[in-house]
């Protein structure tokens, strides 16, 4: 596994080592001692699967606001997704910048995306499937996000929208969402 360090800090795009034959393929997705080596010690205690029926479908932008603040793994396992990562973090030298990744079952790639940033994607293929691997469990009251049509994001999906929660579709403005809010902190 080879990590590459994206220019959000924290914010890594794995490339992991598929091995195959005529049997099929192999691909580890974790490993506690090559993730040690870019400082990741943390507990992964939640595992999700994400299934996306449409070609278009939209889901994000999502994070957990302290003292629920996660490091997300985000892996597609079928499918074509463009991944979207937001920096939140408002001590960071990125902060609302973005990171965009066209991630799918044909690319050996995984975000490592670290607390303090929200993530979103959108699907490039019908029956798009993700795997999630999380460091918090999910926690209802500090659960949030960020609009998708929020002017100071200025994000542009590739295709337009087929499906959105109604939930996403609420999520605040920036402005609303950060007035006091510190997501460099972890308590």
């Amino acid at each position: 596994m080879k990590f590459e360090q994206t220019f959000i800090q924290g914010l890594y795009l794995a490339e992991l080592n598929k091995i195959e034959d005529e049997r099929g393929a192999f691909t580890r997705l974790f490993c506690k001692s090559e993730f040690k080596n870019i400082g990741f010690s943390e507990e992964i205690v939640q595992i999700n699967h994400s299934v996306n029926v449409k070609k278009g479908t939209f889901r994000g932008f999502h994070f957990q606001k302290p003292p629920y603040a996660e490091t997300k793994m985000v892996r597609c396992l079928t499918g074509e997704i463009i991944d979207f990562v937001i920096d939140l973090r408002k001590n960071s030298p990125t902060f609302l910048q973005h990171f965009k990744v066209k991630l799918s079952e044909n690319n050996p790639q995984m975000l490592i995306i670290p607390k303090g940033c929200a993530h979103g994607f959108q699907t490039l293929k019908a029956h798009s499937t993700l795997l999630y691997f999380h460091t918090q469990l999910y926690n209802r009251v500090y659960d949030s996000g960020v609009n998708l049509a929020d002017p100071v994001l200025n994000i542009k999906l590739p295709l337009d929208v087929s499906e959105i929660s109604e939930k996403d579709k609420l999520q605040p403005m920036l402005a609303s969402n950060f007035l006091g809010l510190d997501l460099n902190s972890n308590t």
